[in-house]
């Protein structure tokens, strides 16, 4: 099982991550915690794409949070089974953001770099409002939603999300496969393929 989990910063795509692989006892990579270095410093791009190569070399099944369209970003949605994509707006994604803020104040998460500790200044709320969502990161999903819709998932907000796991979490139970999924080439799914929730960017 491979999931791969993208979306606009604020939108909860490491929480997610983070959830699936312990659900599933998957191995999980944070493309944040790859390219951030200590005191916030980025890692060198062509030091993150042997990294994250390495990571798909080595792991038959993964969940890989984060954007990166330049890091092995075609390899990624090729080989995943499953894409998240969460397309939160961005009011929803600067009021989760302030929340993380203030649980994690002075502190650093675990799917962030060493020595990164929590911040919100003008940068990151211009980045979540405005420089996370340009038209060239639109039309990036906007491809991927077209080439791999039989996989992709769109997730508009919270409340669909926590629908989006309880499907998941009712399928696993039941052992059977949301009625309308297709048979998938091996194993089984607990969710619906390529159901999308919506197209809109926020």
């Amino acid at each position: 099982m491979k999931i791969m989990v993208i979306g606009y910063c604020g939108s909860g795509k490491s929480t997610l991550a983070r959830s699936l692989g312990k659900k599933y006892h998957l191995p999980v990579l944070h493309l944040d915690h790859v390219f951030w270095l200590p005191g916030w410093q980025s890692r060198p791009r062509e030091e993150m794409q042997r990294i994250v190569a390495r990571f798909l070399d080595s792991n038959t099944s993964w969940v890989i949070d984060g954007n990166y369209f330049k890091t092995e970003y075609t390899r990624r949605l090729t080989e995943a089974d499953q894409v998240i994509f969460l397309n939160f707006n961005r009011f929803s994604c600067l009021a989760r953001v302030w929340k993380r803020y203030r649980k994690y104040r002075g502190r650093t998460r675990a799917d962030m770099g060493r020595g990164c500790t929590e911040k919100l200044d003008w940068e990151f709320v211009r980045w979540v409002f405005f420089d996370g969502r340009t038209r060239k990161n639109k039309a990036a999903y906007r491809t991927a939603q077209r080439l791999y819709g039989d996989k992709l998932t769109v997730i508009p907000n919270q409340k669909q999300l926590d629908q989006y796991l309880s499907l998941m979490e009712l399928s696993e139970n039941t052992h059977s496969r949301p009625p309308g999924t297709p048979a998938p080439a091996s194993g089984s799914w607990p969710w619906r393929r390529g159901r999308r929730q919506s197209t809109r960017h926020g």
